[in-house]
């Protein structure tokens, strides 16, 4: 059976539960039968929206890197269209899904992005975009929760000026991200820090100060461990273990800190991919997430509802998996994505990847943990 946790919210999940009630009742209603979804053994999925790739930066972590590419080059792939975000908006909402996340690329450089917004209808979705913060002034951080943006996601790598700029490649990214905390803050624009941690930098003096400085503004920081894939495809010495997993649990109980692998909702999914998150590319292809180069479908081409089953349907995200697959768990990495997925132009379709030994055996919903 499931565990289930204590039934009792946080008090932030709470207070940000019924702050959607009154400005939101349409996500709001959905996001709170999330228990009774899952428990059903049906994807609560965040959609995180790679909706264009276009980019101010060229970070040296960035996992889309492989799909980025020179202009024109892509002529001939069909590529989102604002009808086609209607419709993708449509079956989530019917699906009872919740959540958006619109990414990129840097989506405060899309010159369509209101219009995106609004194609995505934002009274239906509580509505996350991420940003490194360039161009995120008081003035924009107004407008975009007044067009329904309800958290801005951050990213930011150190407090050190120059070690970000190094690593983001863009001189004066710390400080505009910096002053991109302050017009958030000053608008009143919820907003968390999310942060790449390998494993030397979870137990570097300085990540606690980093952690600690943002939250004595009050700021959640979200954690990416370290994935090997885009531009860091093949760099395994910075990925986690089990262990480090569990010293992060400890230091998730003294701070404002989370991951994708924290309990919410009141439920501990353990890895999110397709239970809890999907990722649909610029030219409609569904990831597992982010990061696991993988399709399983195109929603150009078939309906949502049915892509996700058939991700339910491979036992790497259909079954309970108590671990990151494409952080830490070591098979997977190396004998999935290193044997089948590297050298190929991604995404690699899932019937390159998996076969029929692969197929869920006991549903997560089902799973005794």
């Amino acid at each position: 059976m499931l565990e289930r946790l204590d039934p009792q919210l946080k008090p932030q999940e709470v207070a940000n539960r019924n702050k959607l009630q009154e400005t939101k009742p349409r996500a709001y209603e959905k996001i709170i039968k999330f228990d009774e979804k899952y428990r059903r053994g049906e994807s609560i999925a965040i959609i995180q929206f790679q909706y264009d790739y276009t980019c101010n930066f060229h970070c040296e972590h960035c996992s889309i890197k492989k799909f980025q590419v020179k202009k024109g080059a892509d002529k001939d792939r069909r590529a989102f269209a604002m009808d086609d975000v209607r419709k993708l908006s449509r079956q989530a909402d019917e699906m009872g899904l919740g959540r958006f996340v619109i990414t990129g690329g840097e989506p405060l450089v899309f010159k369509d992005f209101d219009v995106l917004v609004e194609a995505i209808d934002p009274s239906k979705f509580y509505l996350n975009c991420d940003t490194n913060g360039w161009r995120l002034d008081e003035e924009r951080a107004k407008h975009l929760k007044a067009i329904g943006v309800d958290r801005i996601q951050l990213s930011l790598d150190s407090l050190n000026p120059e070690e970000h700029d190094n690593f983001r490649k863009a001189k004066g990214a710390h400080a505009r991200a910096i002053k991109a905390v302050e017009n958030a803050l000053n608008a009143e624009l919820t907003i968390f820090i999310q942060t790449v941690v390998t494993k030397q930098r979870l137990y570097s003096d300085e990540f606690i100060q980093f952690v600690e400085h943002f939250n004595k503004l009050g700021i959640g920081v979200f954690v990416s461990y370290a994935k090997p894939v885009g531009a860091w495809e093949g760099n395994f010495d910075g990925l986690v273990t089990k262990d480090d997993m569990k010293y992060f649990e400890q230091l998730e109980k003294k701070y404002q800190l989370f991951s994708h692998l924290t309990p919410a909702y009141g439920l501990n999914m353990g890895c999110i991919a397709v239970k809890g998150m999907i990722s649909v590319t610029h030219y409609g292809d569904v990831l597992p997430c982010p990061y696991i180069h993988i399709s399983i479908g195109n929603v150009f081409n078939e309906p949502l509802k049915d892509i996700i089953q058939r991700g339910l349907d491979i036992k790497y995200f259909g079954e309970y998996v108590d671990t990151c697959l494409i952080a830490e768990d070591r098979h997977f990495i190396h004998e999935v994505v290193e044997k089948k997925v590297y050298g190929k132009p991604p995404p690699v379709p899932s019937s390159e990847v998996f076969t029929k030994e692969d197929k869920t055996k006991k549903p997560f919903n089902e799973q005794e943990r």
